[in-house]
């Protein structure tokens, strides 16, 4: 029998990867709702293909635009559409790849429906983790990743065997930048940025993956999904992308998952567990000449120490450090500011930023308000500085 899929984020890099996945196993899966933003273009081609019970479209204006030329599934239009989609009451997989805070509600409400959830969008638990594993745990529901990194996590934590984790080793390929000196890395542009040398990868987190401010969201998700403590966590640059996580256990056993770098691949593991299915690409062991491992250089990479200290700072430190994150993202990829003050962006405003209580949703979305307007204040003050006279 197939599962039912509703995928929150269908026209995005990672959802365009689901569908992939959806449409190489027909027999296994069905998609009965799909979300985007405002790609109204590319989700009107995948309605036609996929022929979903119910869309959603969180721009109104676009979705009324799109409710004119359908007419073959339900529209619905605005955030609250989210909610009414992740709760579905034929929905067996939920699907979350929509990219920003915006997904935390539906998340929380598709968790208490009891519905499988499949998480591309680490930030979820950055700002919301708290909230969001207390429902999970009170309802039974398990949450599955698809990044690569958090699938190998997972695969290898199915051989624990009741052995005590020692560490966990995050692997990053380091990114465009990795071999770019701290002297040059204030002039790094845009499209250097978004030139990943392994993933195919939206704007954002390109950006995430070439400061390693990723790297430290997947640290917060690997925290959450697996109960693991922060400081037995370690990132890893491994510029070859074969090895996707390991973990070390007490008996100094260290088990690792191996695999071809295709987002793909992960996702087919998390919406066929706990079963599998053939994938059509493998690892030659043969051609690995070398495999390389070395600690991140956190003078070039400030990112992982932002967010070393807000965890340390607790409450809403971290929803603060993720909304200032997104707004100096914005405008780097708009030329007002360089790479480099992406991060000292981010730390000025957690620097500012008096925790709340993170387990109450409102503090959340308040921390998250706030500190996107501290971030822009600081990015127009940058801006005036450098002689540009456009704001945020």
């Amino acid at each position: 029998m197939s599962k039912n899929i509703v995928v929150l984020g269908s026209t995005g890099s990672v959802g365009r990867k689901v569908l992939e996945v959806v449409r190489e196993f027909p027999e296994e899966f069905r998609i009965i709702g799909l979300a985007c933003g405002s790609n109204i273009r590319l989700l009107r081609k995948q309605i036609e293909e996929f022929r979903p019970y119910l869309v959603a479209v969180s721009d109104r204006e676009k979705g009324e635009e799109l409710l004119k030329e359908v007419d073959e599934c339900g529209v619905k239009t605005g955030e609250d559409a989210l909610i009414e989609l992740a709760t579905l009451e034929k929905a067996d997989i939920v699907v979350f790849s929509m990219a920003g805070i915006k997904g935390l509600i539906p998340l929380i409400e598709a968790i208490k429906q009891r519905k499988q959830i499949v998480l591309a969008n680490k930030e979820l638990l950055v700002v919301g983790g708290e909230i969001v594993i207390c429902w999970a745990k009170e309802k039974g529901v398990r949450i599955l990743p698809i990044d690569s990194e958090q699938s190998a996590i997972f695969q290898c934590l199915e051989m624990r065997r009741q052995r005590e984790i020692r560490r966990v080793f995050l692997t990053a390929s380091g990114g465009p930048l990795n071999r770019v000196s701290k002297k040059e890395m204030p002039f790094a542009s845009p499209e250097q940025v978004l030139s990943h040398p392994k993933w195919e990868m939206g704007e954002k987190i390109s950006v995430d993956s070439a400061t390693l401010m990723n790297k430290g969201f997947e640290i917060i998700e690997s925290k959450y999904l697996f109960d693991i403590p922060f400081h037995k966590i370690q990132v890893l640059i491994h510029p070859e992308v074969v090895v996707h996580s390991m973990v070390e256990f007490s008996d100094g056993a260290v088990i690792a998952q191996l695999g071809v770098p295709d987002m793909r691949l992960p996702i087919q593991y998390a919406l066929a567990y706990p079963h599998s299915l053939p994938f059509n690409r493998f690892l030659d062991i043969s051609h690995l000449s070398s495999l390389t491992f070395t600690l991140p250089d956190r003078d070039r990479f400030p990112a992982l120490g932002l967010v070393e200290e807000a965890e340390r700072k607790g409450g809403t430190a971290l929803t603060a450090l993720n909304a200032a994150d997104e707004e100096a993202i914005e405008a780097f990829l708009k030329g007002r500011i360089r790479f480099t003050d992406i991060c000292r962006v981010v730390e000025q405003v957690i620097t500012a930023h008096h925790p709340l209580d993170a387990r109450k949703i409102e503090f959340v979305f308040q921390a998250d308000k706030w500190a996107r307007e501290e971030a822009r204040r600081r990015l127009n003050s940058m801006a005036e500085e450098a002689g540009e006279q456009r704001k945020v």
